[in-house]
């Protein structure tokens, strides 16, 4: 029985040992379609601008909270509460490349939403709102819907050289809002979804 439960429940917990932390975030995943073109861009992007780090097309998705290092078992619950209660489907489109920048550098290059931005700012106030109730301190930047391509190498950013045109990318429907374990390892960070909660019916 007590291997069966050492299975169930780990050896730490087992052991009475501290709760176990996972660097978090709610996000919405990007579909297969869209993701492998994207994957294909990115490639070409890196040719062009190695001072960048550019994302894995495994790991891209649409940012909704990220929250950082807490215990399992709060994040989980914040995700149960969050459960019916997250808001209706709706559509995401994806628009054009910008950049976050440090005087003249970039530091971040994203690509904007140009359909789904309303509902998406709505999604997370609701994420951020019971974030806020399980005690974890505010997000202290307004949030501006985007999706991550990359980050510059050096830390005050790098120039941007003119990257390759962005393939036609086919709206999709956003019809859950994932809560993921970041797993960071010396070849970069690994996504893993620890629950996915459905969005309801679109309005």
């Amino acid at each position: 029985m007590e291997a069966v439960a050492g299975q169930l429940l780990g050896s730490d917990q087992l052991a009475g040992e501290a709760p176990l932390n996972v660097r978090a975030f709610f996000g919405l995943p990007v579909p297969d379609p869209q993701r492998s073109e994207l994957g294909r861009y990115l490639e070409t992007c890196a040719a062009a601008a190695p001072d960048f780090r550019w994302s894995v097309a495994d790991n891209l998705h649409v940012t909704v909270r990220f929250i950082g290092a807490v215990e399992r078992e709060l994040v989980e619950g914040i995700a149960d509460r969050l459960d019916g209660v997250a808001g209706p489907a709706f559509g995401i489109s994806l628009g054009t490349v910008g950049q976050f920048r440090r005087s003249r550098l970039a530091r971040v290059v994203w690509l904007s939403l140009t359909g789904g931005v309303d509902q998406l700012i709505a999604l997370a106030s609701r994420v951020e709102n019971e974030c806020r109730a399980a005690g974890l301190e505010p997000e202290k930047r307004p949030f501006q819907p985007h999706l991550t391509l990359a980050r510059a190498r050096p830390r005050d950013g790098a120039a941007l050289p003119e990257l390759p045109p962005l393939p036609e990318l086919t709206p999709w429907p956003a019809g859950e809002l994932v809560l993921y374990w970041s797993h960071l390892g010396k070849q970069g960070a690994v996504h893993e979804p620890i629950r996915r909660i459905m969005l309801g019916r679109p309005d």
